[in-house]
């Protein structure tokens, strides 16, 4: 059976890479985009390679940034623009391959394998939608090569971004440079499970490829094998293009422009956030009887809040379900001190063309209520029809209405 030959191709810098296409005079200027510190969403979600060599980093404070570079050319996201970019980019590709796998905005997995005999070898290939992609958008990509989809991952990871030519395969004769590096290199594995590993004497991933599988199995289970199976590049998954079509859960989180103390204030930013939660499940089909809501402290030193759920007995899409669960979980568990930000999802999901009904519930008005809904929203826009309590100081349905996730458009 031939071997499989899949691509990891990763957009550099993407959002600072769109903006400086879109604007030339930034072109030898350290960029990066960042949200709004005045609504405190200052963090640098992009930094051009530029502002890199100044150490500036993604996902640090503003304020921190411009302590490292003070000329920073700071840049508000347009997100619509890179989702239009990213889709053309999907596009390009799908002029090679017609398996493709979205990993993230600017990420997308290809498979290759029977492209070979009309576009060369998987070196050709990498080459060509490189120079494709940047010719019609202008941006960099590199491409990590592996048999699997988690090879090139950590290829492009770690080596591919590296290299000149930005293309770099992971095999069996290149493992050896890959198990070298310190654990935290190693996808999958954050800060807390890199403190874990080293807690264990693992400080490579080539320590954690040859650790026994049933010694991770038995301190973490799945995730364990998980865990070796990564660090020995063994991925038994295919790249699926319909991979994201079924969602396992609609949710929606949001940092508030200001420390929210009381309960009334929670609230409706907790309604907008239910309302939201529902109008997206209809949209996608959905119900569903798992809510959760979870909630964090102000205090990033003393860290507080809480993150718990639900099960509702019958499916639901309906804004009042959501919102009475997720309250009932805020007044149990909230701690009554001020929060930062909070979040409503569910879970459990099912289609909504069939389902169970309640006998004692009126659900036709809810229903015919919904539908009314989203037929306005739909024709006229989010920002038509809201709650009057979103007219207070607390709500923020105005503003998010001029978002797309959490961005502006």
């Amino acid at each position: 059976m031939k071997e499989k030959v899949i691509f990891l191709v990763d957009m550099q810098s993407f959002y600072a890479s769109v903006e400086k296409v879109k604007n030339d005079e930034y072109k030898d200027k350290p960029l990066v985009v960042a949200g709004d510190p005045e609504r405190r969403s200052g963090i640098i979600l992009a930094a051009c390679p530029i502002a890199k060599k100044f150490d500036v980093k993604t996902a640090e404070t503003l304020w921190q940034a411009l302590n490292k570079c003070p000329d920073l050319v700071i840049v508000k996201p347009a997100m619509q623009d890179y989702i239009n970019v990213s889709i053309a980019i999907s596009q390009i590709m799908e002029q090679f391959t017609d398996v493709i796998e979205p990993f993230s905005i600017d990420e997308q997995f290809m498979d290759v394998t029977g492209s070979q005999k009309l576009f060369g070898n998987e070196y050709e290939i990498a080459k060509k939608v490189q120079q494709k992609i940047m010719t019609d958008t202008g941006i960099y990509s590199r491409v990590g090569i592996g048999k699997n989809k988690i090879l090139a991952k950590l290829a492009c990871d770690n080596f591919a971004k590296k290299n000149e030519n930005g293309i770099f395969k992971l095999d069996d004769s290149s493992m050896d440079r890959l198990w070298k590096l310190p654990i935290g290199k190693m996808f999958g594995v954050g800060r807390k499970m890199e403190r874990h590993l080293q807690g264990m004497g693992i400080f490579s991933i080539g320590q954690l490829a040859r650790t026994p599988i049933q010694t991770l199995r038995k301190r973490w289970g799945i995730n364990g094998e998980v865990l070796w199976q990564t660090a020995n590049g063994i991925d038994y998954s295919p790249v699926k293009p319909a991979t994201h079509n079924r969602q396992k859960a609609v949710g929606h989180h949001m940092t508030l422009p200001r420390d929210y103390k009381k309960l009334d204030e929670i609230k409706t930013v907790l309604l907008e956030l239910s309302t939201e939660v529902a109008r997206r499940c209809r949209l996608k089909g959905y119900m569903g009887t798992t809510i959760t809501c979870g909630i964090r402290g102000v205090d990033f030193d003393n860290p507080t809040g809480f993150h718990r759920q639900t099960t509702l007995p019958i499916p639901t899409n309906y804004d009042m379900d959501i919102f009475n669960a997720a309250f009932k979980l805020l007044l149990e568990f909230w701690d009554r001190e001020p929060i930062r930000s909070l979040g409503v999802s569910i879970t459990n999901l099912q289609t909504s063309d069939n389902y169970q009904i309640d006998l004692f519930d009126n659900y036709l008005n809810r229903e015919n209520l919904n539908t009314a809904l989203d037929a306005i929203w739909d024709k006229y826009g989010r920002t038509a029809i809201y709650r009057a309590s979103s007219l207070t100081k607390a709500g923020q349905a105005s503003e998010r209405a001029r978002k797309i996730g959490g961005h502006y458009k």
